[in-house]
């Protein structure tokens, strides 16, 4: 199939601006209904508890601020919170009505089938000249193909197709780098998928260029700042109504990039659980629904643009408060440019892995779109969400330990199917030789070791770098080797990624010295150590 052609039968992203205001409409009935309906029961949730938590939420975060903008905001809410006990019941729903419409409109996405034609067109082959680190025009011309090389893409990509004729799908990568969603939608343009609508942090909006891609590519805002119980049900609600339109979709359940660069194991399950919640709804009204499947999704970088800032971050006491970043390398466009022309523009910069599709319940779904469990028989998603009677009925308790249950479903697949480059297969060696020669286990003692202290001798280097390469081999739960590594001599893999991590980072994680290799950042060689950090191995020399 033609990716740039948008057939409605196959993709409804392309009409989504025509039930935009529906949707917001839709979205506003169904979370201030909810309240009210919970208010006239006498619940804890009356309508005051709910405004005041709003008002107290924002009062707080706006203290915090400065800017004029932020003070009169600031006035709205004092306001509100000290007229709250002298509100009549309408006045309390219209303010309630106002706070939903609001933030739903400015969750809501945009999708514009001209940009996107623009996008798969034209950005192809000028991202490819711009990633080209040359200067002539005609080898320029001749490097238009190069993002089909940078990127490679792997997975059961029929059966993922075929999937997308029978439901909606939802996308499930890993998450490492602001890139990953110009990566991954290259990769999806190339393997035939159709475009989806994605949560894109509203701190991301502030770039220029990319917001222009953002907000005509069916992004939709995320903003991290608000911590009231109200924001996340739009939020929610948005992306369950989403759901049941047939929209596809793409969430990043590590929720925020991985500052550490572990694969993500602890995930965040609020959008997830918008599947089981949209299959309810949609079984409800018609028990032929079209079906939902869960697509896994790892996006494997050699380099990542901004590991340097990540890994300061995730080491800094000030590094699990910091969860919005705004200051990295993403928020500055010469840096893009010059990671993109040094790393992105190498064959195999970048190989996207798709998984095996899976149903809401952590099920996998086979070639025929059918539902298979543990044993490899057939299963009907709907009998998961039926009551004694048979009946198809919505429970929250129940569904979320669905969602748990899919949560560690697609954990366990992210390990599975991350594959190792050149940089982490040689940092893991590195950092366990150093642990090794120092006789420091602890990590954080050894960060604070002198770099130039150690001195790793190559030919020992080459020794653990062919012994893990054994443990990864038979360990196929906990990743896979990118292909050459599995028959390239180790010296020349340790040579490669020495290149590599030398090309773009502002120091050098590891360089040659004679017969030695030496530590240039142990910060950098840690973070890329950290992709195969689930993996049980250790150098005993």
């Amino acid at each position: 199939m033609n990716p740039r052609v948008l057939p409605e039968a196959r993709d409804r992203l392309a009409t989504f601006n025509d039930a935009r205001a529906s949707i917001v409409d839709q979205v506003v009935g169904r979370v201030v209904d909810a309240h009210i309906e919970l208010a006239a029961q006498g619940q804890d949730d009356s309508l005051e508890y709910v405004l005041n938590e709003v008002a107290f939420s924002e009062i707080r975060r706006l203290e915090k601020s400065s800017g004029r903008e932020n003070k009169k905001r600031l006035g709205r809410w004092h306001e509100l919170a000290h007229k709250l006990g002298h509100m009549s019941e309408a006045d309390k729903r219209e303010e309630l009505t106002s706070i939903v419409r609001y933030h739903a409109q400015d969750i809501a996405g945009n999708f514009n089938p001209k940009v996107y034609r623009f996008a798969n067109d034209i950005l192809p082959p000028a991202l490819s000249f711009l990633l080209n680190p040359i200067s002539g025009l005609r080898e320029g011309v001749q490097a238009l193909g190069a993002m089909a090389e940078s990127i490679r893409i792997d997975g059961p990509l029929d059966t993922i197709n075929k999937c997308c004729e029978k439901g909606t799908l939802v996308l499930t990568p890993t998450h490492s780098s602001n890139l990953d969603s110009i990566v991954l939608g290259f990769a999806m343009n190339r393997s035939g998928l159709p475009p989806v609508t994605y949560g894109a942090g509203k701190n991301l909006f502030s770039n220029a260029f990319m917001s222009f891609f953002m907000e005509n590519l069916g992004a939709y805002r995320v903003d991290r700042r608000m911590r009231f119980s109200l924001y996340k049900e739009v939020l929610k609600e948005y992306s369950t109504i989403l759901l049941e339109r047939g929209f596809h979709s793409l969430f990043f359940p590590g929720g925020t990039r991985s500052r550490s660069n572990l694969v993500e194991k602890r995930l965040k399950l609020g959008l997830l659980g918008t599947t089981a919640t949209a299959m309810v709804n949609s079984l409800q009204k018609d028990s032929a629904s079209r079906r939902i499947f869960i697509v896994p999704v790892t996006i494997n970088y050699r380099l990542v643009l901004e590991a340097e800032t990540l890994i300061t971050d995730y080491l800094a006491d000030t590094g699990k408060s910091r969860y919005i970043i705004e200051d990295d390398e993403f928020s500055r466009l010469g840096r893009i440019v010059d990671f993109a022309r040094k790393t992105l523009a190498h064959e195999g910069a970048a190989i996207v892995k798709f998984g095996t599709p899976l149903d809401p319940f952590g099920n996998e779904v086979d070639e025929n779109g059918d539902s298979r469990d543990g044993q490899g028989q057939i299963v009907d998603p709907a009998s998961y969400l039926q009551n004694r009677e048979g009946q198809v009925c919505a429970d929250t308790q129940r569904d979320s330990v669905y969602t748990r249950m899919l949560g560690r479903k697609l954990a366990s697949v992210y390990r599975r199917d991350t594959v190792f480059l050149e940089t982490h297969l040689v940092a893991r060696a590195a950092m366990e030789l150093a642990h090794r020669r120092s006789g420091i286990s602890d990590v954080l003692r050894l960060m604070r070791l002198s770099e130039t202290a150690l001195a790793l001798p190559s030919q020992e280097l080459a020794e653990v770098v062919d012994a893990l390469r054994k443990v990864i081999v038979a360990n196929p739960d906990a990743g896979s080797l990118e292909e050459s590594l599995l028959s390239k001599p180790a010296d020349e893999i340790i040579q490669e990624a020495i290149r590599f991590m030398s090309k773009y980072h502002t120091k050098r994680a590891l360089y040659q010295v004679g017969e030695h290799v030496r530590i240039g950042s142990m910060k950098l060689l840690y973070y890329y150590r950290n992709r195969s950090g689930h993996l049980n191995f250790k150098w005993e020399g």
